[in-house]
């Protein structure tokens, strides 16, 4: 069982910058692809970005793609979201999910095993 834990939410004004962290509890994190999703109120859960087991590969969905940047560190089984220049619709709960099968970050939800309790974050205009 793998638990997940997200951290970093908040509020901030458009233009602004939030680093959210996921730590990841057990041994194998290094074995899992990761992932960020995310939902507001009244849609769908969205992929956000993905990154493989080593980092050699990471994934964004377009809307996200240049403003956030996903990392991790497999020494603190930990997996980071840089989110810049947020805008109002970025706003929504963040959630951080573990791949344990797949050979690369994939983009939707049924793909993901693991899933953390999510963190808000809330970007004023």
């Amino acid at each position: 069982q793998v638990q997940l834990v997200e951290s970093g939410g908040g509020l901030v004004q458009a233009g602004g910058s939030l680093r959210l962290s996921c730590a990841a509890s057990g041994r194998t994190f290094s074995s899992y692809i990761m992932a960020w999703f995310r939902q507001a109120p009244g849609k769908e859960r969205e992929f956000v970005a993905g990154i493989s087991r080593n980092s050699y590969i990471t994934t964004y969905s377009d809307s996200m793609k240049g403003r956030f940047t996903i990392s991790r560190d497999n020494a603190k089984n930990t997996v980071y979201l840089q989110m810049n220049s947020l805008k109002p619709e970025d706003t929504a709960v963040y959630y951080c999910s573990a791949d344990t099968r797949g050979l690369g970050p994939r983009m939707t939800t049924q793909d993901y095993d693991y899933w953390g309790q999510g963190t808000q974050v809330t970007v004023s205009s």
